[in-house]
């Protein structure tokens, strides 16, 4: 009997501390939940870009991507955003999926123009720059080169 006891407060310490670590790792990840208006974009490519991510102005979280869709019209890629309220943007702002680090996730940054005419809720941000394909760009890197060898190699 005393043994059942001993396991059972054991188990309820390691539950305890394992409730404060998630709730540490929660608080100190930046996630909150943005309550704001809907605006969106549309993107050539969107490679990597998920619902959730996201939408960072000066680096600072200001919303998130709530949808992704194809427009069947442009067959570009539709991205609806949910900005914090608070964040008034000029009507030139722009969009531009970013890379966190070379290995880390992607997220929409906003840079906001200066015009004196705000987006409304359920605008849509027209400046965009779609995301760059670091493979991409790599396998030009590579290829442009060879064919300079190659050039050379004839003369």
């Amino acid at each position: 009997m005393r043994a059942n006891v001993v396991e059972a407060i054991t188990g309820a310490v390691v539950l305890a501390i394992a409730s404060g670590f998630f709730y540490y790792a929660y608080t100190a990840s930046g996630t909150k939940v943005v309550n704001g208006y809907n605006l969106y974009a549309k993107f050539d490519r969107i490679d990597g870009l998920v619902e959730g991510n996201d939408i960072k102005l000066s680096g600072v979280k200001i919303g998130d991507i709530q949808h992704i869709s194809i427009d069947p019209k442009t067959f570009l890629a539709r991205v609806d955003m949910n900005v914090d309220s608070s964040i008034i943007l000029p009507e030139d702002t722009s969009a531009q999926i970013v890379s966190e680090s070379l290995m880390g996730g992607k997220y929409i940054a906003l840079v906001p123009g200066g015009s004196d005419v705000n987006l409304a809720p359920g605008d849509q941000v027209t400046y965009t720059q779609s995301s760059i394909s670091l493979e991409g760009l790599i396998g030009k890197y590579l290829f442009a080169n060879n064919e300079e060898g190659d050039n050379k190699a004839d003369k």
